[in-house]
């Protein structure tokens, strides 16, 4: 028996570290890594020891003869990676792939004093920044965050019917609790403090703040009245507190047109069209339940500016949606050049994927089967207009036989994420990005940055545990240099500050009282938590429960 990586890897290769026979590639230090999908276990080497599964932060993997139902499909996926590799001569060793050097990137001097660290950002980027420095030095960590509860994309941008990949935010939480962490939520750098004044009290400061803006399509009638973005509608089904409960009406639109074939083009298209009662059972925001239960699409319309080929979603994003119950996936076969890209598709390529996908031309006048929901792939068709007038009523896209009007009540735009400026430090506008070398944001000494602000919007959740790692070197590197900043301030000075400048400032006590609140909310009703939506309801449990939690 051996075991086998599926749909939910968040490729942070913590089940790398842990395997006792190198059977798991691609590894951090091979050149594919964060270039694959997912990461892969060698069935020809794994000796069933089970260390990766136990390691897994998102119960990704599992013994391959106990995959059932669409798991199946993962036994001969991870299987498929190795084909056609020549594994190293076996000898004595069971291990069939060599094992690198041993390689010491970090060298710290025994009397390296403790540093006083400011993480701007708690979602994955940041806690793997701040898991770094809590593991391997003896630093002291203040965790910011402009909202009053800590998670950032992992709470917030994972859809509700992943609960899986969420299982990473429960792994990085830990470390609110950790006795050399403090937090301070509901604190907005350039707000209530500033670039300048994190300085003042820090040794250094590592931004982690994303790219919570997204990027427009540029087309008439954009902006209409149900024409938005999925930065926005994934708020809205998570639950932001910086997105209304009543920023999206789904109306009694029959068909919704998704712009992108990215995995969050994807995700929009399954939470749209699922069941609502099998959403019932997540951590999905409540109005965005009843609004779903209410009236959604019947169909969603996913337009790709190119080929097949040329899709970004991932094989795994691309299955689920093929197994989803009571919907049809199916692709529009409007332009030769997709059967032809498809056709043509060799084993991993992205067009192969759809082989087994129906293809047939699509008839807009028509909507799914009687009793079911549709999801259709129509590639080749770039967007040109929104057409109303006072709403959204049809969406012009291009075709190679000139444009086609796809009616439609809801357009979502998932063309990317975009970084946006930062006060106080460089900002790149064509990038969306801070301007950085190896993590050093430039002209700024002891600023470093982490994740989609330092890379650009690219890479899923474990992408951002090597990120951190280069970032986290170059910053005690430039310790052991001596070139960080004298801070003039001591922690209690920073903490009488964000306390005088914070509205309502959440520390590790709050935070825990959020968690029990929310997950007593959902105990009710049988799901994992209900989310507290407003920014009040969240300070109101934080205070309410300060009391009882463990102090951090």
């Amino acid at each position: 028996m051996t075991y086998a990586i599926t749909q939910t890897c968040c490729s942070d290769a913590t089940c790398v570290a842990v395997c006792p026979v190198n059977c798991i590639h691609p590894t951090p230090d091979e050149p594919d890594f964060g270039t694959t999908e997912m990461l892969y276990i060698d069935p020809k080497t794994c000796i069933d020891c089970g260390a990766c599964a136990d390691a897994c932060p998102v119960d990704a993997i599992f013994p391959a003869d106990r995959l059932t139902g669409p798991l199946k499909r993962y036994e001969e996926i991870n299987a498929a990676h190795y084909e056609g590799r020549e594994p190293a001569p076996v000898l004595a060793s069971p291990t069939f792939h060599p094992w690198g050097e041993p390689v010491f990137a970090r060298s710290l001097p025994s009397d390296f004093a403790p540093l006083r660290i400011a993480v701007v950002g708690t979602g994955p980027a940041g806690m793997y920044a701040a898991e770094d420095l809590l593991l391997h030095t003896n630093a002291e960590v203040t965790l910011i965050d402009r909202l009053p509860v800590a998670g950032g994309l992992v709470r917030y941008g994972v859809a509700p019917d992943h609960p899986g990949t969420k299982g990473a935010g429960d792994v990085l939480a830990r470390f609110h609790r950790h006795p050399r962490v403090t937090v301070r939520l509901g604190v907005a750098v350039g707000r209530d403090v500033t670039a300048a004044e994190l300085a003042a009290h820090h040794d250094a400061v590592v931004y982690a703040v994303g790219a919570p803006a997204d990027r427009r399509l540029g087309i008439p009638g954009e902006d209409l009245p149900g024409s938005l973005s999925a930065t926005a509608l994934v708020s809205w089904y998570n639950a932001h507190p910086e997105t209304a409960p009543d920023a999206v009406a789904l109306g009694a639109a029959e068909r919704a047109v998704v712009v992108g074939t990215g995995n969050v083009a994807l995700d929009v298209a399954r939470v749209l069209v699922s069941d609502p009662e099998a959403l019932a059972r997540t951590d999905i925001a409540d109005h965005a339940l009843a609004a779903l239960r209410g009236a959604r699409p019947r169909e969603v319309v996913l337009l790709g500016r190119r080929g097949p080929e040329s899709a970004s979603y991932t094989a795994s994003e691309l299955l689920a949606l093929k197994d989803l119950p009571g919907v049809d996936l199916v692709v529009d076969d409007h332009d030769p050049r997709i059967a032809a890209a498809i056709g043509a598709a060799g084993p991993g390529d992205r067009a192969a994927l759809l082989a087994d996908v129906a293809r047939e031309a699509v008839d807009w006048s028509r909507g799914p089967r009687e009793g079911r929901r549709r999801i259709v792939l129509r590639f080749h068709s770039a967007p040109e207009e929104a057409l109303g007038p006072d709403a959204v009523r049809a969406v012009r896209a291009g075709g190679p036989d000139g444009p086609v009007e796809i009616p439609a009540g809801l357009l979502v735009r998932a063309i990317g994420y975009r970084g946006v400026p930062l006060p106080g430090l460089p900002f790149d506008e064509a990038t969306g990005t801070v301007p950085h070398a190896a993590g050093r944001v430039e002209g700024v000494p002891g600023a470093y940055v982490v994740g989609w602000i330092k890379r650009g919007p690219s890479g899923g959740i474990g992408a951002n545990r090597s990120c951190a790692a280069e970032t986290v070197g170059s910053l005690l590197a430039d310790a052991v240099d001596g070139r960080l900043p004298r801070p003039s301030g001591s922690a209690k000075d920073f903490a009488r500050l964000a306390r005088a400048r914070s509205g309502h400032l959440v520390d590790a006590r709050g935070l825990a009282a959020i968690d029990r609140a929310e997950r007593a909310r959902g105990a009710v009703t049988g799901r994992p938590r209900v989310k507290l939506a407003t920014v009040p309801e969240l300070v109101a449990a934080a205070r309410r429960g300060r009391r009882r939690g463990p102090v951090g």
